[in-house]
């Protein structure tokens, strides 16, 4: 049985699940009919066993029992096949809906799983067991004795609790306040005031010595035990630092039992993928798109000149910055390619092809999400048949392109499961959201189709989840998602407008909406073309053959780098997107006459920019003659050449003095020599044969 070429193995996890074997051949489409197994984790584990020596690749429907089945294959020698597991249970199978597009979303699922997701490059970090335990009082002596045997333990006390000298002083004690704090997992370096250590003779309290000092520490792990705030905002994604809840017990030992394992190299995935040459950050120091920037909850994105530079030990895989890049210059590549687009169209794309109906997409994080669908599987109704759940590492990486995407293949509906606690997530969600219910509510659709549901109690959202409305009209059309950001809105823009209720010219957008156009006041406009150098994306273009500017407004992000960089202050951003046909090709903003140098006829310039600057200099004292007039009606070769050819200019010295060398002063001083024994022979002092 095989589906991409992947044996597939499901249970109806001893009839709890209604699986159907014919109607899931068929939605399958399998040559063979598809067994459906009743426990096939334990009583039949030896089907399992058999396909793993007859398979190159297995997918089995579930993964509450992966860790077994891995086991298990382990044990088989023989076996080379790849495993892979997606769960039909808890996202489909246990339902209390008794809709037959039950059989179209499992088979949805199944397909959606089968697809080969290239791997994520990531970057290695290494941890060599150096602690630091930033405590208050006690517990920071407690923490180490449960570590100490492990990792390599340094105790810096910051507040001014007394604290109980240790009967053996088996870890460093000092005293100090965190001054600053920089680095991830291996390579944490802490700044120190007030640094000293503890007085040996420490009696009922521990004291320390008077000689305060200022200093730094490097470590590679940090257990944050202070009631302070963290050392690091949105501390949670910063790898090597554990905050654990003051005076949850639970919490510290599970930071304990964490921290103790952190010993070792470990592969992060590089999160992001990054284009410089798409990037809007700037130009020429002139600043344009700074949202990754703004929007990194970690500080992981600085800026680099007239790029950004990204950190990948730091970066924390939220995906605000790839949600809001309007190039998509930032790129979410977890997973890589355009493989979470395909995931997309394939699991929407099959439902319907199954005969699914009113398909709803469930975007949803692999923590908080999978834990939220479960308790709903077990402790209540579960999902309705035609809510799809999709996983992704992060909510915010799903932007306004895989919304626009889920909707071409024919999403009537979108949710996101957002944690409660991640109201950031949920902000940047709801910016994409917004422009993407004004495009929606523009082309007849109804903006009603996306929500975020992010209640901290399981049966609101399942109250939420069933009593959805559906609202059918979506394309159900399809494409390939092919390059990046920009490529892909593209073509889920077009297909939205060619199968919209109400295919308008133009839809106007919220400001910072990543399409519009530029309003040129043409008048003012004298075709210096700085817009051009600085425009990122090639939206502005200059013609080498006149002076011409055009603009394509399908590659316009408004970043205002060509309104920032304009010396005229001649242009304005519009924020729409337009389905017109000069949207799609380069329009003329506007071109002029070029202005021939009169000296050698060579177009050098504009009519309009030559007038303006003779008008502009005709009262300056350096131009009130004709020849130096003429000169700014030359292009710049003859401009030069004229002013070395004319007599008097700027530039004239006069006859330029020979040097003179020491032969020249040896030279002048015999002649005086000679002359001077002259006139004494003349006058009879000394005669013409004496010396000197």
């Amino acid at each position: 049985m095989m589906k991409n070429q992947k044996s597939i193995l499901i249970c109806n996890c001893e009839g709890t699940i209604n699986l159907d074997s014919a109607a899931l051949t068929k939605a399958l489409d399998l040559d063979t009919p598809l067994k459906i197994n009743t426990q096939l984790c334990r009583s039949q584990i030896e089907v399992f066993e058999n396909e793993l020596k007859n398979s190159t690749s297995l997918l089995v429907g579930c993964t509450q029992e992966a860790p077994m089945f891995l086991e298990t294959a382990e044990s088989c020698a023989t076996t080379k096949a790849d495993l892979h597991f997606t769960n039909i249970r808890e996202r489909a199978g246990w339902t209390k809906s008794k809709n037959p597009n039950l059989n179209a979303k499992i088979a949805a699922l199944i397909k959606e799983a089968t697809i080969e997701i290239p791997s994520t490059p990531s970057v290695s970090m290494k941890s060599n067991g150096e602690l630091v335990i930033l405590a208050d009082g006690d517990e920071g002596l407690e923490a180490a004795q449960y570590v100490k045997e492990r990792l390599n333990v340094t105790i810096i006390l910051s507040g001014m609790e007394e604290v109980s000298p240790p009967n053996i002083m088996d870890v460093p004690i000092f005293r100090g306040d965190i001054k600053t704090a920089i680095g991830v997992l291996g390579s944490f370096k802490l700044e120190v005031n007030n640094y000293s250590p503890t007085i040996p003779a420490s009696k009922s309290k521990l004291e320390f010595e008077n000689s305060i000092q200022s200093g730094s520490i490097d470590c590679d792990l940090i257990l944050d035990l202070r009631k302070n705030l963290p050392l690091f905002t949105q501390h949670e994604f910063r790898d090597g630092y554990l905050k654990p809840e003051s005076g949850n017990q639970i919490a510290l030992f599970k930071a304990l039992l964490k921290v103790t394992n952190l010993i070792g190299e470990f592969e992060k995935p590089r999160y992001i993928n990054y284009e410089p040459n798409l990037c809007a950050h700037a130009r020429n120091e002139i600043s344009g798109c700074n949202l990754c920037i703004d929007h990194c909850p970690v500080a992981a994105i600085t800026s680099d000149g007239e790029k950004v530079k990204f950190d990948p030990f730091i970066c924390g895989g939220c995906g605000s910055c790839s949600n809001v890049c309007p190039t998509g210059a930032a790129k979410y590549d977890v997973p890589a390619g355009e493989s979470l687009t395909m995931r997309i169209r394939t699991l929407i794309n099959h439902y319907l092809k199954k005969e699914g109906t009113n398909p709803i997409i469930l975007f949803h994080d692999t923590n908080w999400g999978e834990k939220i669908l479960s308790i709903l599987a077990r402790e209540i109704d579960g999902l309705p048949t035609n809510i799809l759940p999709l996983a992704v590492n992060s909510l915010p990486q799903i932007g306004l392109e895989s919304i626009l995407s889920a909707s071409v293949y024919g999403a009537e509906h979108i949710v996101y499961l957002c944690s409660p606690l991640k109201k950031d997530d949920k902000a940047i969600i709801e910016k994409q959201g917004t422009y993407a219910k004004v495009i929606f509510d523009g082309l007849g659709y109804g903006a009603d189709r996306l929500s975020i549901v992010d209640d901290n109690d399981p049966e609101i959202i399942s109250e939420f989840l069933w009593n959805i409305d559906p609202k059918p009209g979506m394309p159900n059309s399809d494409f390939m998602p092919k390059g990046r950001k920009r490529s892909i809105m593209s073509l889920a823009l077009n297909s939205l407008h060619k199968h919209a209720p109400e295919p308008v010219d133009m839809i106007e957008l919220p400001i910072g909406a990543p399409f519009g156009t530029v309003e040129l006041n043409s008048e003012d406009c004298t075709l210096c073309l700085s817009c051009v150098g600085a425009c990122p994306t090639g939206a502005l273009k200059a013609n080498n053959d006149k002076p011409q500017l055009s603009f394509s407004e399908m590659a316009c992000v408004q970043c205002g780098l060509c309104k920032n960089t304009c010396p005229e202050s001649v242009i304005t951003l519009s924020p729409r997107i337009s389905f017109l046909d000069d949207a799609m090709t380069p329009r003329i903003l506007k071109e002029e006459t070029p202005f021939n140098c009169v000296k050698c006829g060579k177009p050098f310039g504009t009519l309009s920019t030559i007038e303006k600057m003779l008008h502009k200099l005709k009262e300056h004292p350096m131009f009130q003659d004709d020849k130096a007039m003429n000169r700014l009606k030359m292009c710049d070769d003859c401009r030069i050449i004229s002013m070395t050819e004319d007599i008097v200019h700027p530039m004239a010295v006069g006859k330029v003095p020979i040097p003179r060398t020491t032969d020249d002063y040896l030279r002048e001083r015999e002649e005086l020599r000679r002359k001077a024994k002259e006139d004494m022979v003349s006058k009879g002092i000394i005669t013409s044969d004496s010396e000197g």
